[in-house]
């Protein structure tokens, strides 16, 4: 049975989201505070496919906790809870490590189809060696593979999980690979916020891919800023769209 964790300090959401998830035949645990979920993940090693995870909680925000789960080395699926679906609050929660977001009041068939993508992510990232094979979407080039179906890049020797966001970012470059893709456009296409979104959040996202891909960050020849417009990815190839 998939075992879901509910982070809300709000009783009776709480109690109405493990309600109808359990109906739905998942297995439902509400942490009440972040502290609470960290016990339960980091400390007692418990396992859950993913986190419902509330921005606004006390003590410990919803992005501290996942920053604080991402930074341990713990990449379970968060799916983010924001206050209305405010610009700021979704990129602070990529910025922190979340996976996907889904702002307040939202609709229970929706919640479900969110944790249901999230569940095939969890899929690809715990085959075992033995289950491997040609992802769906590989690039590889000069030593790097850049892995879209288990979510990674393998690259100089060395393996990085890519969360839900980064991967989604650095295939929208590949794919438009050689084109130079405005802040603007990258929000928008890559994860549905207006473009009059601050776009600070894509420069923070960019210099993290870098420390995956380039042997230089600070010189990068890979992922190129396009001066006043945005970035650019510069490949041998692009995959095949």
């Amino acid at each position: 049975m998939t075992r879901i964790l509910i982070v809300e300090d709000e009783q009776h959401i709480a109690d109405g989201l493990r309600f109808n998830l359990e109906a739905e035949g998942y297995e439902a645990v509400v942490a009440r505070d972040g502290e609470q979920a960290l016990e339960m993940l980091l400390k007692e090693r418990r396992t859950f496919e993913v986190v419902v995870l509330d921005v606004m909680l006390p003590g410990k925000d919803g992005f501290t906790v996942a920053s604080e789960l991402r930074a341990a080395g713990q990449f379970v699926p968060i799916l983010m809870l924001t206050a209305r679906g405010r610009p700021e609050d979704v990129l602070r929660g990529f910025e922190s490590g979340a996976d996907d977001y889904l702002p307040k009041p939202f609709e229970l068939a929706i919640l479900l189809a969110r944790l249901k993508g999230l569940q095939r992510r969890r899929r690809w990232n715990e085959r075992g060696p033995e289950a491997l094979e040609p992802a769906p979407e590989t690039y590889s080039f000069e030593g790097r593979t850049l892995d879209f179906g288990a979510m990674e890049i393998r690259a100089l020797g060395k393996s990085y999980r890519l969360t839900q966001m980064e991967c989604d970012l650095l295939k929208y470059l590949v794919r438009n690979a050689g084109q130079a893709i405005s802040r603007g456009t990258l929000l928008e296409e890559v994860w549905g916020l207006h473009e009059g979104t601050d776009t600070r959040a894509i420069d923070n996202f960019i210099v993290r891919l870098r420390r995956y891909l380039e042997d230089r960050p600070a010189s990068p020849r890979i992922l190129l800023t396009v001066r006043g417009v945005g970035y650019k990815f510069v490949g041998q190839e692009a995959i095949e769209k």
